[in-house]
């Protein structure tokens, strides 16, 4: 890991704070192109595969996915980012208690086919939703401090069914000029967080450097797209 961001650390309070604030900059008002570009490599044919998204916000590719007949699972510290995504979709939802998770709550679509979880990421397991078929991590593993990493790369291997494709999303920058979030993750970090596990395919990349990034301080960045999926035993 580079040396620069190794030490920043960014407490789950300054996330609410951003939702609270309206600081949601990372929030796309529309489909993730580079999800829409791949999907057919996720699902291999597949139908009704049941969806992981860690760190959801109020991702409208969530609606997408469970439109087409997916079921949905987020994971989300922010209640407000969840009701946003209901309300800003229409949709109804109810509000309940997740017993295992003390203080948590899931919020979930009548017809059961989204249930976004708030509570800390950490605290979430396969005990309480089962495995999945498919993970779409947009701005997760680039978010979460990079102290945390190989903490966070066992809840989500821990999570993936034998069948899971999981697409990863990460941004790559001189890390010297900025300290993130998002951070900077090279292919070197993923190969050693999942490259045991996994075969690991860079399945797109492309240059996302615009106007706004100026004000992080950098002249470049880049974004990849990996496709993950088990080594067979």
């Amino acid at each position: 890991m580079t040396a620069a961001q190794i030490d920043r650390v960014m407490a789950i309070s300054e996330w609410e704070d951003r939702w609270q604030e309206g600081r949601i900059g990372f929030h796309q008002p529309h489909v993730h192109h580079m999800l829409k570009a791949n999907l057919d490599k996720v699902l291999c044919g597949r139908k009704q595969v049941r969806f992981f998204f860690p760190l959801c916000g109020k991702a409208v590719d969530m609606k997408w996915l469970a439109d087409m007949g997916h079921v949905i699972v987020g994971v989300e510290i922010s209640e407000k980012a969840i009701k946003q995504f209901f309300e800003e979709h229409s949709l109804e939802y109810k509000e309940e208690p997740v017993p295992a998770i003390p203080e948590a709550k899931v919020f979930k679509s009548p017809d059961g086919r989204i249930s976004l979880y708030q509570c800390d990421l950490y605290k979430f397991s396969s005990a309480i939703e089962g495995e999945f078929g498919g993970i779409w991590d947009r701005g997760s593993l680039v978010a979460i401090n990079p102290c945390d990493r190989q903490k966070y790369a066992s809840l989500i291997m821990s999570l993936m069914d034998k069948e899971c494709r999981y697409l990863l999303d990460t941004l790559e920058y001189n890390p010297e000029l900025y300290k993130g979030p998002p951070f900077f993750v090279p292919e070197e970090a993923v190969k050693s967080l999942y490259g045991d596990s996994f075969n690991i395919e860079l399945v797109q990349s492309r240059d996302a450097f615009g106007e706004k990034y100026k004000a992080w301080g950098i002249d470049s960045l880049l974004e990849k797209v990996y496709l993950l999926t088990p080594k067979a035993n």
